[in-house]
């Protein structure tokens, strides 16, 4: 039992490890390395856990996305110098780390308790997924009985958009992208098709198994990012009307079937059950193109921001 759960303890130390280290890194560049590291950690102890969704999430959005934000952010910075580390000042850092370590050991020699079953804790779920219109338990809770949940993830993220482009202006400048090495314009015609062929079944598959609106919009961003750093795909301009309806696509159908349910008594993100499965399809794939260009808007942005 201790040698299946090696491979946990070894990622709880990493995590604790990571974490402490991108708080107290010497400089600016050494800790947003560092968080990008703790992100793909974090994913690996979703994968562990049995939770495919989250860890594709947590790798594309949490890692991915946010460390380039934070890289694109210390453009903007002054270089920060080296600090020289005293380890006096962190010693309940070094303590809390020990701790956690420690009791995540005991938790693995103790016994766990026998009286939770598995069975116990999914039964509400699965009492009510013959009224969800799908057949895979966490889509059901994300776009079902937790609707709102997911309905405000879409909020974050366009609040994200918004506040982005507040922060950092783009000037109305044309510009040509810099020449982009030809391996790379290669695989970027390789790639794109396969992601969005996974992209495609991701979204289909989330009715029935691990997938969803977030793991395809990540996928088909990470496409079409590929597409602007090659110069393949044209600057998505804000002032585009197509950039700004795809952009609020999801969130306004989220609303939109809100405030339909409501009239019709239902009450709020209650779904018919005759017509739950076609809306929550119908949610995850405008929601889809909503996550894609948002996550390209904020990685690659417009054409000025490749060449600065």
């Amino acid at each position: 039992m201790t040698v299946e759960l090696l491979p946990d303890l070894v990622l709880c130390v990493l995590l604790l490890v990571v974490a402490w280290s991108a708080l107290f890194a010497s400089t600016r560049r050494d800790a947003m390395a560092l968080f990008v590291a703790f992100g793909m950690i974090v994913a690996l102890v979703w994968a562990r856990l049995g939770a495919p969704d989250l860890a594709l999430a947590e790798a594309a959005i949490g890692a991915g996305l946010t460390g380039v934000l934070l890289l694109r952010a210390a453009r903007k910075l002054p270089v920060s110098s080296a600090r020289r580390f005293d380890y006096r000042r962190h010693l309940g850092a070094l303590t809390f780390i020990v701790v956690a370590v420690s009791g995540f050991a005991v938790s693995i020699i103790l016994p766990s308790p026998a009286d939770i079953t598995a069975n116990n804790i999914d039964s509400p779920v699965a009492a009510a997924m013959s009224d969800s219109g799908v057949s895979h338990q966490v889509t059901a809770v994300l776009l079902n009985f937790r609707a709102w949940d997911t309905f405000l993830e879409l909020l974050v993220l366009l609040f994200a958009i918004t506040g982005l482009r507040q922060l950092f202006p783009i000037e109305k400048e044309s510009l040509e992208p810099a020449r982009t090495w030809q391996l790379l314009v290669s695989w970027t015609r390789t790639l794109v098709p396969l992601l969005l062929l996974v992209g495609g079944y991701l979204l289909w598959r989330g009715a029935s198994g691990p997938g969803g609106a977030f793991q395809a919009g990540a996928l088909l961003a990470a496409g079409c990012v590929m597409l602007r750093i090659t110069g393949m795909l044209p600057p998505l301009h804000w002032s585009s009307l197509a950039v700004r309806g795809s952009v609020c696509a999801g969130t306004l159908l989220f609303l939109c079937t809100a405030v339909l349910t409501h009239s019709l008594g239902a009450g709020w993100l209650d779904y018919p059950e005759a017509h739950a499965g076609t809306l929550i399809l119908m949610i995850e794939t405008l929601a889809t193109l909503s996550i894609a260009i948002i996550l390209t808007l904020l990685v690659a942005g417009e054409r000025k921001d490749l060449c600065s």
